[in-house]
């Protein structure tokens, strides 16, 4: 089989079909960029706040949607277009952007720590939080950081009022300390961690990713997955019946999109048919 039968493919994806079949199902394992609009729409918006010039009133971004819908994918190609830069001159690494996880429970000492950990500086376990808040102030203004990315900000619902309030005025107090612009990712429930605290509601705009419905933008998305799956046949995901199924068995979440298409692709290349069918589907969805 040559490249120039393989059309129903993009041309990156082309080679990769010739491979062997093992080759080709490890392939599928990994994760992969397929653009949609509301994915082009957050990085945008994630561009629009690296960019924004120092003020006093950064603003700052509350990126949301149901567990599984790709919003760890989107900034995970956000950061791979700002990769980290060593100063010669300066003797400090410079990065643009800053990402770390918020711990399972609104702490400020745990949140320190995990920020420096992100910052790869050795610390005390035993040091207080005046040190370890100190110690990260110190070093964000050496890397002369644009943005904070906070993930999983809907662990702040862990903790109580009080405990909210402290980790929400945390982060108030670095956006205006650093002159830096913060996202915070999490989950449907991500802006009612912000709740508590009205400044922090008027600052944060919301952008919700939100679940698939049967459109012609989802109909574009199972397009572009077919380009780049490895198989030597075309398999006309946007079918009726297909998108269909693919809706209902995925509950709209694009992670799981890719999952059922991955699993099916691999069994279409096991049973040597080459393209993914409702029956291939069907036997995923059932596990």
């Amino acid at each position: 089989m040559a490249e120039d039968s393989l059309t129903h493919l993009q041309g990156s994806a082309r080679a990769g079909a010739l491979l062997d079949d093992q080759t080709r199902i490890r392939a599928l394992q990994f994760d992969r960029w397929i653009d949609h609009p509301r994915a082009t729409q957050a990085l945008q918006q994630l561009e629009r706040l690296l960019a924004m010039p120092e003020r006093q009133r950064m603003p700052c971004m509350v990126l949301h949607g149901d567990s599984n819908i790709g919003k760890t994918l989107i900034v995970t190609k956000f950061l791979r277009s700002h990769p980290a830069a060593f100063d010669e001159r300066r003797g400090v690494e410079q990065r643009q952007i800053v990402a770390m996880q918020m711990p399972p429970t609104p702490d400020q000492h745990r949140f320190y720590t995990a920020l420096l950990f992100e910052l790869g500086a050795p610390h005390s376990a035993t040091a207080t939080l005046s040190v370890l808040e100190r110690l990260a102030r110190d070093l964000l203004r050496r890397i002369a950081p644009r943005m904070l990315i906070v993930d999983e900000v809907h662990h702040l619902l862990a903790g109580g009022y009080r405990e909210q309030r402290a980790a929400l005025n945390l982060l108030k107090y670095l956006a205006n300390d650093l002159k830096l612009s913060i996202v915070v990712v999490g989950t449907a429930d991500a802006p009612l961690a912000l709740e508590p605290d009205a400044q922090m509601r008027s600052r944060f705009t919301p952008f919700e990713i939100p679940r698939w419905r049967e459109t012609e933008e989802f109909r574009r998305l199972l397009v572009a997955f077919e380009r780049v799956l490895p198989l030597r046949k075309p398999s006309d995901l946007s079918q009726r019946s297909l998108v269909q199924f693919l809706l209902a068995a995925s509950a709209g979440l694009t992670g799981e999109v890719s999952r059922l298409l991955n699993e099916a692709a691999e069994l279409a290349i096991q049973d040597r048919s080459e393209r993914i069918t409702l029956s291939h589907l069907e036997q995923v969805a059932r596990g």
